[in-house]
């Protein structure tokens, strides 16, 4: 697959010690982030905190990073990015950190170089506002939390 974007990267003095964010397969959407700690931390059940991955990007103009919970850490342990998806704009120069929950029911350790969260990098779309008195008229109206039913 070529690659259509190019986004640079740096790493913090920490980060040099990592491996880059990579695409675990031919097909992935997102780039594996990494945790850059210099001691384990961990993560009491209901707890949550902010884990550095030891690099910085770029992001082209027009798109945005997205900071996905990675599928098996949720649903193994409970693990989960608590903004999910925590958003980082295109002129955001600093570290990505990411913000970790642990709902599970046990302790969770995260150790230098864990595969914590995924980054995507998707297209924005930006839009003019036009203040009006009322909206446009629609079949579901205002209804919503589940106003469409379960089944």
């Amino acid at each position: 697959m070529p690659n259509d974007l190019t986004m640079r990267i740096s790493r913090t003095i920490a980060g040099k010690e990592l491996a880059l964010p990579a695409y675990a397969s031919e097909a992935a959407s997102g780039l594996d982030l990494r945790a850059c700690i210099d001691k384990a931390i961990v993560f009491n059940p209901g707890e949550h905190g902010l884990v550095p991955t030891g690099i910085s990007v770029e992001i082209p103009r027009g798109y945005e990073g997205q900071v996905r919970p990675r599928s098996g850490l949720a649903l193994k342990h409970g693990i989960m990015v608590v903004n999910s998806p925590g958003t980082i704009d295109a002129d955001y120069r600093g570290e990505i950190k990411v913000i970790l929950g642990n709902f599970g029911r046990e302790p969770f350790t995260v150790n230098f170089g864990d595969r914590i969260a995924q980054l995507v990098i998707c297209p924005v779309v930006r839009v003019s506002l036009e203040e009006v008195q009322s909206l446009t008229e629609s079949a579901r109206g205002a209804g919503g939390f589940g106003s469409t039913g379960k089944s």
